[in-house]
């Protein structure tokens, strides 16, 4: 493995992706036969015999990096009186639902509908690997380039917050802590990479991760 080269501008982030990611839609989607190569089995081999007894849920996230003079990453906290993950730290996404084209197409109408990231604003590069949860999500990560002329408009419903985190710091192993913690009877281990107050883990991490490994750990 190479020292990884973290990106100081915009150029070499988004050359990099571009190399080194496509939009062919990754293998196992919808094929329960297939365990994802990415997931929350990847510090915790029991997530994926977990998942593999709850029904499959399609999902798509956007991993949107700002072209700012310094990239950064667009996260949003999920609103507190949610059902799953309230006030959790995520990617603008959800469900993949059937009148979705494509894992792309959904993740786009997600950040729409969540904090109004208009699609001419965002210009899609590549999927990451599929991502599995232990509650037997199927997500599929799209890293996209974001103009940084954008306004956002939050869905109190989903979203009580969106703000950015420099690439460069989410790209750094150094801030990959890695943790556990007790969970239904099981010890369950996972990435985390807390920011200041917003502490980033769980399938984000994870998913952060992933794009660490494909785009610089190589």
């Amino acid at each position: 493995m190479t020292v990884p080269r973290i990106a100081d501008t915009t150029s070499d982030f988004f050359s990099l992706a571009r190399a080194r990611l496509t939009l062919d839609v990754p293998a196992g989607l919808t094929d329960a036969s297939i365990t994802p190569a990415r997931g929350d089995h990847d510090l915790d081999p029991m997530a994926a015999a977990i998942a593999a007894l709850r029904p499959i849920r399609l999902a798509a996230v956007l991993v949107p990096v700002v072209a700012r003079a310094e990239p950064m990453v667009l996260l949003t906290q999920r609103s507190a009186h949610l059902k799953e993950h309230a006030g959790q730290i995520s990617f603008p996404g959800g469900k993949i639902d059937p009148g979705d084209a494509s894992p792309m197409a959904a993740a786009l109408r997600e950040a729409d509908e969540e904090i109004g990231l208009a699609a001419d604003r965002i210009e899609p590069i590549g999927y990451l690997d599929l991502y599995l949860t232990t509650f037997g999500f199927r997500i599929v990560p799209l890293v996209a380039r974001v103009a940084p002329e954008f306004v956002l408009t939050l869905n109190p419903g989903e979203v009580d917050d969106a703000f950015e985190v420099p690439l460069a710091f989410l790209m750094s192993p150094e801030n990959h802590q890695r943790k556990s913690r007790d969970w239904n009877g099981l010890t369950r281990h996972f990435y985390e990479m807390p920011f200041g107050d917003r502490y980033i883990w769980g399938a984000t991490a994870g998913i952060l991760r992933s794009l660490y490994e494909r785009i610089y750990a190589i």
